[in-house]
């Protein structure tokens, strides 16, 4: 895995792309607390090559270009990091939630994301089939 400068990421894609790199697997990112890391995975599938990049993201400052004009998929990929991880992609066509209703509050996968909310242990099977007609587990108030 080659570390890169997040401002390099259009130029390298570019690279890649001219050297037979025809397919992105997937862009994720990982909190690290303090920065980001977004990480991409590109493909040759003629030479069976896979190259893995990866970006160090400020937290306090969480952009990063986007690569959706090089490869169409980063489009979605893009997308669902911002949902979850509040990455900004400058330059992305469409920027906004893929997975979590548009007026959702914060980004789950972030380490700093509140979990203030306690459930009530899940009865396996409620779903399914209902035989006590018991009503099904709820959020605790």
């Amino acid at each position: 895995m080659r570390i890169i400068p997040k401002e390099e990421i259009r130029k390298e894609a570019l690279s890649l792309k001219e050297n037979g790199y025809d397919f992105l697997s997937f862009i994720t990112a990982i909190d690290r607390n303090n920065n980001f890391e977004v990480v991409y995975l590109f493909r040759n599938l003629n030479e069976n090559k896979e190259e893995f990049i990866k970006c160090i993201v400020p937290k306090d400052e969480p952009k990063i270009p986007t690569i959706s004009d090089i490869f169409f998929g980063a489009n979605w990929h893009e997308r669902e990091v911002y949902d979850l991880f509040g990455i900004i992609f400058e330059g992305h066509p469409d920027l906004r939630r893929i997975l979590l209703p548009e007026d959702y509050e914060g980004h789950p996968l972030r380490k700093d994301f509140p979990m203030h909310m306690e459930y009530e242990p899940y009865r396996s099977g409620d779903w399914l089939v209902n035989h006590e007609n018991k009503e099904p587990a709820k959020r605790k108030k």
